[in-house]
């Protein structure tokens, strides 16, 4: 009974040190879960099968103290069919989550946005035997093929000169579907047919801003820039293979959009000229919606050039959608400026004059008195004319003065945002010396042709963008969504921008920005209640190998950041110098400035060096790769 009794006893002690250690694993495993689960954070446990962590949102979102002890001790790299992933223009997502879209309005190719619990929260890795880009401006005419390894294009319009593979890169000769002979001959005879001096489009510097719709690898854009002026160029992620990512890659402003439902990310008058050639959009679709949406971010007397069959054709169908076309646009006072060939080019009213003659219940009717004509962020378009406002009716005109004088003058609609010309002034002052700091910590670890596709992530009055006119770079400027109505300020200094709200990822392909600018973004978006980690990752996502960032921000913002270095595997060493402080500076912001190293392979992420950091009202911290170093390699 006795060995029994110690039997039973030696089992029951077992047993229950057995249950203890089950519970402590549980309680280990529960703890350390971020790192050895499924959809861990953890690089080389990752496999890449699902690159979606859920779960994780709302723990981001909290108090700067608490999120600086929560820093992940990793974050994984995804899996390589994600090296050209576009988070909110992924059409695997609308069908995983069964979204029931209108293919004829074109609802597909607009932005549908992961819920929190199925955001990717991986680094996209770049193609196999990625390159750094070729540098401006030899990259207007080539690229590296393995950084963009897609080559349709190439075959499908083999007889239009878009492109050629010539062994390691993709060359572009400039052709197109309307100008096969070339963009820059094309771009002639449109000066031409308006008659402008000296057959320049930029007509005296009164054409700078331009939307080119369709546009597929954007040469018509690429060869405006040399005559002053600017185009975004917009194309869907369509069957068109990638037309936009080739499109940054060479250095043109460029942008993924479509023309479907929503109003474009642009405040009204925006642009002097808009461009469509064979760019296959029914414009008579909804009563004229999509003409009425050109006619909205169209300035006062805006010319809009169309080249295609529906222009020349003389066959029953061309002729009957030329006919309607035209009928229409006489109904919302355009008016034809010019035709010969395959192209015409209507003209916009410079007042309201006209529209107040039209017979009572003429279509398209004109907009309610309330309705904004400037809101564009997940907004419908409308079926209707935007009128201008009194003062533009009154001077016929945007009352902007030509480029690039424009640059740094004072606009008209500043009183609309309630802003001086005196204030205007000073932003653009402080933002030229800022700039000019910001070169100078960098002067050693960049060279001239470091960067060509900068983004403000928060450009307020696009003072940023100015400082560099004198540079070889174009701007992405960003308005975030609480702060919209500058962008028309924007536009009319002569430069390019989109209404972006940072909570969600940006409309572009991975690695298209050489250097993002971050002022006061990382608050903005925590105030909102959404996740610095978030855009971090973002931000890695669009930035290239070898890129910058530069975060001006509040300490708590710029300790959280550093934090992140190791996870991000950019890590460095620090410098201190004293900074000047200015009258935008908000209570000890700091600033600092990072470099994206350029990964070996998907798996792994070279460390950069920190090389620079400025303290005491303004801190710059520069991460740079050594080079050299990486190439001995």
């Amino acid at each position: 009974m006795k060995h029994k009794s110690n039997k039973s006893d030696q089992f029951r002690v077992f047993t229950c040190t057995l249950i203890g250690l089950i519970a402590i694993l549980g309680l280990v495993c529960l703890y350390y879960g971020s790192s050895i689960a499924p959809g861990s954070r953890r690089s080389d446990e990752f496999d890449g099968s699902d690159p979606v962590l859920t779960g994780l949102s709302n723990n981001r979102r909290r108090d700067y103290v608490v999120l600086l002890d929560e820093t992940p001790k990793s974050i994984p790299i995804c899996d390589m069919k994600y090296s050209e992933l576009i988070p909110c223009l992924d059409r695997n997502l609308i069908y995983q989550l069964k979204l029931k879209v209108n293919l004829t309005l074109m609802e597909h190719y607009e932005r549908h946005c992961p819920p929190p619990e199925r955001r990717f929260n991986c680094l996209v890795p770049p193609p196999n035997g990625y390159k750094v880009p070729v540098r401006w401006p030899a990259s207007r005419d080539e690229v590296w093929k393995a950084n963009i390894p897609h080559t349709h294009l190439a075959d499908e319009k083999s007889d239009q000169n878009w492109m050629v593979v010539s062994e390691d890169k993709i060359r572009f000769p400039g052709g197109g579907t309307h100008f096969h002979k070339g963009a820059d001959k094309y771009i002639v005879s449109l000066a031409n047919m308006l008659s402008f001096p000296r057959d320049k489009l930029q007509n005296n510097g009164n054409i700078r801003t331009v939307l080119d719709v369709g546009c597929g690898v954007a040469s018509f854009g690429a060869y405006l820039l040399p005559l002053g002026i600017i185009a975004m160029s917009l194309a869907p992620n369509d069957v068109h293979e990638n037309q936009i990512q080739f499109a940054l890659e060479r250095g043109i402003p460029s942008t993924l959009g479509v023309l479907g439902t929503k109003r474009l990310p642009y405040p009204s008058r925006s642009f002097e000229l808009a461009h469509c050639s064979r760019c296959r959009i029914d414009w008579l679709q909804r009563d004229g919606i999509l003409l009425l949406e050109l006619d909205r971010v169209l300035r006062p007397g805006g010319y809009f050039v169309y080249s295609s069959p529906e222009a020349y054709a003389h066959d029953a169908e061309n002729r009957k959608i030329w006919n309607a076309m035209s009928d229409l646009l006489k109904r919302m006072c355009w008016k034809i400026a010019a035709k010969r060939d395959q192209t015409v080019i209507w003209e916009k009213p410079l007042s309201n004059s006209c529209y107040l003659k039209r017979t009572p219940g003429t279509l398209p009717p004109l907009c309610s008195s309330d309705e904004d004509p400037d809101a564009s962020w997940n907004v419908d378009m409308q079926a209707c004319i935007s009128q201008y406002s009194a003062k533009m009716h009154k001077e016929r005109g945007s009352g902007l003065v030509p480029w690039p004088s424009r640059l740094t003058s004072a606009s008209p609609r500043l009183e609309e945002i309630g802003v001086s010309p005196e204030q205007f002034h000073e932003d653009n002052n402080i933002w030229h010396f800022r700039v000019m700091e910001y070169w100078k910590q960098m002067k050693t670890v960049v060279r001239k042709d470091s960067f060509r596709n900068v983004m403000d992530m928060n450009s307020n009055l696009g003072g940023f963008a100015a400082a560099l006119k004198d540079k070889e770079q174009w701007v992405m400027n960003v308005a975030p969504v609480n702060n919209s109505a500058k962008l028309k300020i924007i536009y009319d200094r002569g430069l390019l921008g989109t209404v972006h709200d940072w909570c969600e990822s940006f409309s572009t392909y991975p690695r298209t920005f050489d250097l993002l600018h971050a002022w006061s973004v990382f608050s903005e978006v925590e105030e909102r209640g959404c996740g610095s980690e978030d855009l971090l990752i973002e931000m890695d996502r669009i930035l290239r190998p070898y890129g910058f960032v530069i975060i001006r921000d509040k300490p708590s913002v710029i300790n959280y950041v550093r934090k992140y270095l190791p996870v991000l595997q950019w890590d460095g060493w620090v410098s201190e110098v004293e900074p000047r402080t200015d009258a935008l500076s908000l209570g000890g912001l700091l600033e600092v400035i990072l470099n994206q190293p350029v990964p070996k392979e998907y798996g792994q992420r070279e460390k950069p060096l920190l090389v620079a950091i400025l303290r005491s009202g303004v801190c710059l911290c520069v991460l740079q790769e050594r080079l050299e170093q990486s190439s001995a390699e």
